[in-house]
């Protein structure tokens, strides 16, 4: 059996996990969540595969986000003389990585796209 892959962005975590249960309802190989940000940050990774680890992990370089305290005190935004930089992700900074059978691909995309989903 053939596998399809889906990256989807939401606005919110809880967008996000309402749409997994449904597709680990169906059957996907696997599921996880990640927030990104412009400098690594928190993960809401759930469904992670022991073996092969999270699929797209945005902050998979870093150790555990060791870096992640360094680079923002580097960045100008963080002076007090900066106007502020350019910001960084904002609106649908959370993915939704989806593994899934190829029968099930449609069905996935459209349960992705009625809850909000970008893909």
């Amino acid at each position: 059996m053939s596998e399809r892959y889906i990256l989807a962005y939401f606005k919110s975590p809880e967008e996000a996990e309402g749409v997994a249960r449904k597709l680990r309802a169906l059957r996907a190989i696997e599921v996880s969540i990640d927030r990104f940000s412009r400098y690594g940050g928190t993960s809401f990774s759930s469904g992670v595969n022991p073996v092969t680890g999270n699929v797209a992990r945005m902050d998979s370089m870093t150790a555990e986000h060791a870096h992640t305290g360094i680079l923002a005190a580097a960045d100008t935004s963080s002076s007090g003389m900066s106007h502020g930089g350019n910001g960084g992700p904002t609106g649908r900074d959370i993915l939704l990585t989806v593994i899934v059978h190829t029968e099930f691909y449609d069905q996935a995309l459209r349960l992705i796209e009625e809850a909000g989903g970008m893909v």
